[in-house]
């Protein structure tokens, strides 16, 4: 027995998924690029012009890393939980389970795809609020760091529920309930510096704060938390997602059954 790595299936799983969101191209890429840039337009020309600037930013370039980091998330957790879903949902999942490749390939592969996919659209989206707000990157590298990090721990976690859920309308609702009330909540429009201090305290609370504070760093060099505690949180939540993929594929859950 090998211990190398199936480059042949990681790239099948890859590319197949890939070419899905090809031939859906208009869900997959177009949709959330309209969407991001009707929130651009709405935030940014109507509460902008009553909302000159934030910590010295101009309103228009400050919620740009939100609206990134609420597409990101979204897109992550959508393409994963549907590429791991489907496959259950058709029975092929067997055929996958049963073929010679590992756990830690299939997670590879699917993840991977997940997780480039939603970057592709980060940053189409990065493109398109250019065009309508100045925008520099004043740390380069944090945030390409945090784009992939925020890919990969999203696409985790939507790969989780993919493997939870037991219909299409449970792959909904953990985006939809959860996911986008965090985002909205979690500083993406304002500076949770602006809450009384109760709020603000809740609002630690929320994982996506966290998210949004440090890749809104990346571009102005402010934030509401300190990057450290921004990266060392992202990545916890990173370690939990790998604990419970690791779980279920060494339990079988929802897999094998």
């Amino acid at each position: 027995m090998t211990s190398s790595v199936n480059l042949r299936a990681v790239g099948a799983i890859y590319k197949f998924e890939m070419a899905r969101a090809l031939r859906t191209i208009m869900q997959s890429v177009i949709s959330p690029v309209i969407s991001t840039s009707l929130y651009f337009v709405v935030f940014g020309a109507a509460i902008g012009q009553r909302m000159q600037e934030i910590d010295g930013v101009p309103y228009g370039t400050f919620i740009v890393p939100g609206l990134v980091m609420l597409s990101l998330l979204t897109q992550s957790i959508a393409n994963a939980s549907f590429g791991i879903y489907f496959p259950r949902f058709a029975g092929t999942i067997y055929e996958v389970l049963s073929a010679p490749v590992s756990y830690l390939e299939i997670v590879v592969a699917y993840v991977g795809a997940a997780a480039t996919k939603s970057i592709v659209i980060g940053l189409i989206i990065l493109a398109t609020a250019s065009l309508f707000t100045p925008l520099t990157v004043e740390h380069p590298v944090l945030m390409v760091t945090f784009l992939l990090l925020t890919a990969v721990t999203f696409s985790l976690f939507g790969f989780i529920i993919g493997v939870w859920a037991d219909g299409f309308e449970q792959l909904q609702i953990i985006p939809l309930l959860v996911i986008t009330p965090l985002t909205f909540l979690g500083g993406s429009f304002y500076s949770i510096d602006m809450l009384p201090p109760f709020w603000r305290a809740v609002s630690l609370f929320n994982p996506v704060v966290y998210l949004v504070s440090g890749f809104r760093w990346s571009f102005t060099g402010k934030a509401d938390v300190h990057i450290g505690v921004s990266l060392a949180m992202t990545a916890v939540f990173l370690l939990a997602c790998l604990v419970a993929i690791r779980w279920i594929f060494k339990t079988g859950y929802r897999l094998k059954a």
